[in-house]
């Protein structure tokens, strides 16, 4: 069997592997590539690509969320390095304040090699209001995109999707303050599966991060382009005191927890985030298409389901109902 022949087989195998009893999920809406949910003070704040700007929606109840009004909170500049390719932003709570990191290029060279992440600052208590200032680009190694922060060992940490070689990477921070980074930046997971390797490109991105139930840190991750129905959701693990710099530190999951599923009409599910509406209740959200082979567009739907802890103390995503979150109250 040829080399291109047997990628197909493995895209197939996990789309057959997925569809068993699975059943047809809902879209929260239309059009919302690479979703994030944050749950605050008895609201959902959501956001997504728009492209040419940072909008926010908010809502007690996610079956409404076409309900709400989506909100411009930011522009990008006309010219400068965060002008252009507005992606993946991430609305989140730290020390009081909202921060929003987001993937941007540069005016002038709207490319990988001028890519990365930016910040912005928020001091007022709701994300609507207030001022949003810039705080400039992220202080990575390599250029990149799709960062995320998370807690743990006592410090802040920065994971992002960086461009090395041919190959899109994760690599790890610790980090100064919310926008600077400090110490070494190591990568801790590279796409050596096949199928993280999908659509001719061989890309790991989108990183998410989960506490486990038994205080383990989980990463998940999009592997492969998102323009093949190959694109699923992988996992890395690592105990709460490891180092988390080491590479050896991180353990990935054999298959993904999320693939494309012909049953659930789900394609090319990806570029998750969690999210916890209440104690003891984590839900994944996610976009995917409702049909193979539609690619890499704005047609790509925000969908969420619940997560199921394995006896192992993974994460799992069935997709044999369709569920949403009860609305949020004061």
């Amino acid at each position: 069997m040829s080399h291109a022949l047997r990628l197909l087989a493995i895209a197939a195998m996990l789309v057959a592997a997925s569809s068993t009893r699975d059943v047809p999920q809902r879209a929260l809406l239309d059009s919302a590539p690479d979703p994030y949910v944050i749950a605050h003070d008895g609201w959902y704040y959501v956001m997504a690509t728009r492209g040419d700007r940072l909008a926010i929606r908010r809502t007690r109840d996610l079956a409404r969320l076409d309900d709400a009004v989506e909100t411009t909170v930011w522009q990008p500049p006309a010219n400068g390095a965060n002008a252009r390719s507005i992606w993946a932003p991430e609305l989140h709570r730290l020390n009081g304040r909202w921060y929003i990191y987001y993937t941007a290029a540069d005016a002038e060279h709207d490319d990988d090699s001028h890519r990365g992440v930016f910040v912005l600052e928020n001091r007022a208590t709701d994300p609507l209001s207030g001022r949003w200032v810039d705080r400039g680009r992220v202080n990575t190694r390599l250029p990149g995109l799709d960062g995320t922060v998370f807690t743990a060992q006592g410090r802040s940490w920065f994971v992002y999707s960086a461009y090395d070689g041919p190959d899109s990477v994760l690599a790890i921070a610790a980090m100064r303050d919310p926008w600077t980074l400090t110490g070494s930046e190591r990568v801790i997971a590279r796409p050596d599966r096949a199928w993280e390797r999908q659509g001719g490109r061989q890309i790991l991105e989108g990183p998410a991060f989960l506490r486990g139930p038994r205080g383990d840190l989980i990463l998940s991750y999009s592997g492969s382009a998102c323009w093949s129905d190959g694109y699923a959701v992988g996992l890395l693990r690592a105990r709460a005191d490891a180092n988390l710099l080491d590479p050896a530190s991180w353990t990935k999951a054999a298959r993904p927890i999320l693939a494309s599923s012909a049953g659930a009409r789900v394609f090319a599910p990806g570029h998750n985030a969690f999210f916890q509406p209440r104690r003891g209740e984590t839900w994944i959200v996610y976009h995917a298409n409702k049909a193979a082979g539609q690619g890499c567009t704005a047609r790509r739907a925000p969908h969420v389901a619940r997560v199921r802890w394995s006896a192992a103390g993974l994460p799992e995503v069935p997709l044999t109902q369709r569920a949403l979150p009860r609305p949020l109250h004061d």
